[in-house]
Formats: C-alpha cells, structure tokens, sequence
C-alpha cells in the first residue's frame, strides 16, 4: 500500500490508541489467573492479536465484548506451537511462559522478527532446567520445559522483555528465583512489568535493576484492569501538533510509567507549547530549536523525534542509538537512507544520531521497509514539508496503531491512501 502526504494544518481533538506493550502484559497475566479477568480499552493492534491467539493456544479462552476482553484464564497448553507473528515482545514474554509445560513447545512468527536474534533466550532458558535450541540464532525456538526455579544471569543489553516474561513466569514455580541481568535497558518497561504484576497479586523486588527477586508458589489473582493509552503511538500525534496547528491527545496519563512519555521532555527541549491535564496532552505549534535528548531508554522514541529534529532550527542531537539495531528494521541506517531521499540530513557519530534543521524537503518516496514506525514518522515529517511525501508500504502501522492516518485526517491531515 502507498499513501501520499501533503502539506497540512492540524486542528482538534482525538484519543491516543491503547498501549500495546501494556495490553500484551496484560493478557499474559489473564493467561496465568485463574478465574475471569476483564481487560478494558484492549488494542486490537497486529501485536496485541498475536498475543491473544498465543494464550487461546496456551489455555485461555478469550471473549471479545466490544470495549472489553473477558478473559477466562488457566494456563493448560492446547497446542505445542505458537505464532508469535512479528510481534517482538509476545516473542520474548511468553517463551518463559512456554517453558512452563513439561513438554516441547516450539515459538515461532514472521517478517521482521525472523530476522531478529533469539541467543538470550534459548542461553537463559537453559541455566533453569528447560533445553532449548533455535536455528542458527534465530527462530524457530524449540523449548523443552518444564522451567524450574533457581539462579541465572542474563543479558540485558539488546531488550528488557525477555526479563519481563521471567518475571511473568518464575512467580508460579515451586521455589524462589534469583534473575542477574546485566547492562539492563529500558529501565521503564520494567516498571511497567512489576506494576502490572502487583495488578495480579505477584510481588517481586530488585537491587537497582540488577539483580531480581522473585519468590515462588505465588498465585495470579483475576482482576479488571483498563488499557491505558499508548505514548508510543501518541508521540507522533504530539509531534505532528507542535509541526502543523494546535492538537489535543485524550486517553494519556502524566504519570505513567511508559517509557515513551518522556516526549513530553524533547518537546519541551525544542521550545513547543506544551500542555497536560488529567488525562489529555494539548500541543501548540511555536519556533522549534535544536535540542539534545538521551533516548537509551526509550529507543521507540527516535523516529518522532527524528520528525522534530527535522523542523528544528540548528543540529538536534538523539543519544542511544545502539539500540535501534534489533528492531523492527535497523532504525538508524533505515531513517538515514530514507528520509535523504526527501531531503533531511542527519548523520550517526559515537553512538548518538545528528539530525540538521530546519530541512530543505523535497517530494520523494519513503519506503516503510515494513517498520511501522518509520511509516508513522514519514507521514508525520511531512506535515509541513513544501511538497508531497509518498510512503511506500504504509499499511505496516496496524503492528501498533491501525488507526493513525484515520485519526491524522480527522485533525485535517491531507493523506490520500
């Protein structure tokens, strides 16, 4: 599918979709509870889905009411397979949760996440008494459970969801667990995780991030739980507010722990008008400057900031690129190639992504190369670009936020699908 963007003035109201990351979380706690637990405001996001048809396979049965999931848990594997479609984080989160069966399960998915690699898993797995194997590094990963309690140390380095799904996991074993986690990222997700988890009536505790605690023999609770919205998807609304007019975002906490609320500071960094409220975010266009921005912690970040930076006056300077390799596309070099191609200059030096402002556009074509977030951030560029901008692949967004260029015409954005 390929869109054309044109140059656009943004008015008006709309609510931010629901957080992915915490809808997988969520359901994956339904899958563990035994009893009924009520999932409000879910995302139907390509993501979320995988993750659905992942604890269906696992045991759940999943009712979908119209604004709600009614989620009948127990964990009692129906099938040895699962598709995780290319949804990074099922991927990551449930093959501890796999691991529980006394039998061999096989993860697997598609797309980008064929290409991305599975080594901690499968090196993790093993040091509590699964056998695992994957193919060459990549997926498929054949797990032999059952997981058992103990002590293991894991690498931290490339994502946190892999911590996340032990944390998810190992409360349910007979026996307490001790995770080491070296050179962790995304500290916030983790946040997210535990926070989550105390939802369900799991308790775990931690010394700096560094090592985890988690006793055994704990029992999730069934819960009602509402899908707060998704900063991610959100920041390319807020982005595109402080580009073309004056925009206001419902359905977003001040004090969330999403790791991707921190936009709110590079917006505030690169002189936008910015206001926030009990659930709502207003953005005002206003004179943008360069700013500088550590992302290590939020590298979903980098995309939207990516389309600040462009409209920026001066050289803006994005911190953490190291953590773009693993992702859906190899975010740094795809934005570089990409958006030179209409006319934005940025370049990657020491670990840190330079982008110079404000940027000569040119009508060209952007190919999504299948990255959700590289399309959203295309469209969101160019707002206020001189010429059209066309994005090739576009219909990616569903992975996170289907609704996007739906909700961008509703504010006046000019996309012709």
């Amino acid at each position: 599918m390929q869109i054309t963007v044109q140059r656009s003035r943004l008015f008006g109201e709309v609510g931010a979709p629901p957080s992915k990351s915490y809808a997988q979380r969520a359901l994956a706690g339904a899958l563990l509870a035994k009893g009924t637990t009520i999932i409000r405001n879910p995302s139907y996001s390509e993501d979320a889905r995988a993750a659905i048809g992942i604890i269906k396979q696992l045991g759940a049965s999943v009712d979908e009411a119209g604004e709600e999931q009614i989620i009948k848990g127990g964990f009692n594997p129906k099938s040895q397979k699962l598709d995780c479609g290319e949804a990074g984080l099922s991927l990551r989160m449930f093959s501890p949760i796999a691991a529980l069966a006394d039998q061999t399960m096989l993860m697997n998915g598609s797309g980008s996440l064929l290409k991305r690699p599975v080594q901690m898993i499968t090196d993790s797995l093993n040091q509590l008494g699964c056998r695992c194997q994957s193919q060459d590094g990549f997926l498929p990963v054949w797990i032999k459970g059952p997981l058992k309690s103990g002590k293991a140390t894991i690498d931290g380095s490339i994502s946190s969801q892999l911590l996340t799904g032990m944390l998810m996991a190992l409360p349910v074993i007979k026996g307490d667990s001790e995770i080491t986690v070296n050179n962790l990222q995304s500290l916030p997700y983790i946040d997210m995780t535990i926070h989550l988890l105390k939802q369900f009536g799991i308790k775990v505790t931690h010394n700096q991030y560094e090592v985890f605690h988690i006793p055994g023999k704990q029992k999730y609770r069934p819960t009602m739980l509402t899908i707060e919205g998704d900063w991610s998807g959100a920041s390319f609304l807020l982005v595109a507010g402080s580009l073309a007019g004056e925009i206001t975002v419902t359905g977003l906490q001040a004090e969330s722990l999403q790791a991707d609320r921190q936009i709110l500071r590079a917006l505030g960094y690169a002189g936008a008008h910015v206001e926030t409220g009990e659930n709502y975010v207003k953005v005002r266009r206003n004179e943008l400057r360069a700013f500088d921005f550590d992302a290590t912690h939020c590298p979903d970040l980098f995309p939207p900031l990516v389309a600040l930076a462009a409209h920026c006056t001066g050289i803006s300077r994005i911190e953490g690129v190291g953590r773009l390799i693993h992702k859906e596309s190899n975010r740094a070099k795809v934005l570089q190639e990409e958006f030179y191609k209409i006319g934005i200059s940025m370049r990657v030096e020491n670990g840190n992504l330079y982008v110079t402002g404000p940027s000569l556009m040119k009508t060209g074509e952007v190919d999504s190369h299948g990255d959700h977030r590289i399309a959203m951030a295309a469209a969101t560029v160019a707002m206020i670009a001189r010429t059209p901008v066309r994005i090739a692949g576009a219909e990616c967004i569903a992975k996170s936020y289907p609704g996007f260029y739906q909700d961008i015409k509703k504010l006046g954005g000019r996309i012709d699908e």
